[in-house]
């Protein structure tokens, strides 16, 4: 390192000075380097030509202010360093003033900065401002600090505004996307119009006061995301619209479809309830499903092409037609299902009884006449319209165990 020139400090020699320009050129060549990449970085880009709001534009502000005063200073250095270059250039063997001058320019204050770049903590009140005089090595140390404090904040922007532009970016082609379907469909969408209209505002604020979205060094997507996921869902629907009018025709004769398996579920229910009425005593019978002639005014309804572009209220309109034909039919058949289920019930109760009588006559009992008592009450109750589920029950359960008894040699 190069000691300032003071009062009784003698000059440097030939090879000092030698040795310290070619220290200095160097580092001159590193800040000036240092400098440029500063401002070809992206985030700088950004920041010094955007119109901005806010605290980023209170940021902007700063940044502008320092890298200038980065450039002042840099521009000081280098007029210093450029006389002592062009010194020593037109000495080829320099004399004792020559070497006096350089050592000065060297290690003495010899960068004098604007007035402007005084610091305010080193002026008075009487004071008439002047240049601040700084050696070289000072010179860079004052740089130092404002340097670094605008490449820290450039790229803490940079990360924050890439974020944001680049879930924005995301947003935007969600938009787009959706946007295209409708113009496609020819139709209007409220929720999409109030949807874009929040992008707009939210784009707005990324676009000129991205610092606005950031907290602690974390960025805030969340408005973004949810508009995202609104735009997404609106989309899918669109989607869908798209589907139906290119599928117009097949997707409505499949709810004809569902609907002639529906009125034929319906009319098994019914066919299978008369009969239960006529055979079975007091069936406890779930409710008779009667839809199919609603469903089928809804399918009239929606069964012709959508005008004016409506594609996308016909598509929800009959998306929900599918899903209730479906859920009807699926009702029907179960209700069908319970009401067979009763008389299912009686013949296997007749199966069981025979079955029953079956094996009393392999356990040699085919005379007892207290079992063929208890036989023919259970058959009775099973084979007379209309029969007494409950009653038939217990009589066929006491069959089984009067058969069992004998079968364990019990006399009951």
């Amino acid at each position: 390192m190069l000691a300032d020139a003071r009062v009784g400090q003698p000059p440097m020699s030939r090879a000092e000075a030698d040795a310290a320009l070619a220290r200095l050129r160097d580092e001159r060549e590193r800040i000036s380097a240092a400098l440029l990449e500063l401002e070809a970085h992206h985030g700088y880009q950004l920041l010094d030509g955007a119109s901005l709001d806010g605290e980023t534009r209170r940021v902007q502000s700063e940044v502008r202010a320092g890298v200038a005063s980065l450039w002042t200073l840099f521009d000081v250095y280098g007029r210093v360093l450029g006389a002592a270059e062009e010194l020593r250039s037109r000495h080829a063997k320099p004399g004792q003033a020559q070497l006096t001058e350089l050592t000065r320019l060297l290690a003495g204050p010899s960068v004098e900065l604007p007035a402007e770049e005084v610091p305010l903590e080193r002026r008075t009140l009487l004071s008439v401002p002047s240049g601040e005089r700084l050696t070289l090595r000072e010179a860079v140390e004052r740089m130092t600090p404002l340097y670094e404090e605008a490449a820290r904040t450039v790229a803490a922007l940079d990360a924050v505004w890439s974020a944001l532009l680049s879930r924005l970016a995301e947003v935007e082609a969600e938009r787009r996307a959706a946007e295209e379907l409708l113009e496609s469909l020819d139709g209007a969408e409220p929720d999409l119009d109030r949807l874009r209209a929040d992008l707009d505002a939210v784009a707005v604020v990324v676009r000129a006061d991205p610092m606005a979205l950031a907290r602690d060094g974390q960025v805030d997507t969340t408005r973004l995301d949810e508009i995202r996921t609104g735009i997404a869902e609106v989309r899918r629907g669109l989607e869908e619209a798209e589907r139906l009018r290119d599928g117009f025709a097949d997707r409505i004769r499949g709810v004809a479809s569902v609907l002639d398996l529906l009125r034929e579920a319906e009319a098994a229910a019914r066919r299978a309830r008369h009969e239960v009425l006529a055979k079975i005593v007091a069936p406890a019978l779930p409710d008779l499903p009667e839809t199919s002639a609603a469903l089928a005014d809804r399918l009239t309804a929606v069964g012709r092409p959508a005008r004016d572009g409506a594609w996308n209220d016909l598509a929800a309109r009959v998306a929900d037609l599918e899903k209730a034909a479906n859920d009807a039919l699926e009702r029907a058949r179960d209700a069908a299902g319970v009401i067979s289920g009763l008389l299912d019930r009686r013949e296997e109760l007749r199966g069981r009884l025979e079955g029953y009588r079956a094996k009393a006559a392999r356990l040699g009992h085919a005379e007892d006449a207290e079992l063929a008592r208890i036989h023919e009450q259970a058959r009775e109750l099973l084979w007379t319209s209309p029969c007494d589920l409950r009653s038939a029950t217990v009589a066929l359960a006491g069959y089984q165990q009067a058969i069992n008894s004998r079968a364990k040699g019990v006399d009951r």
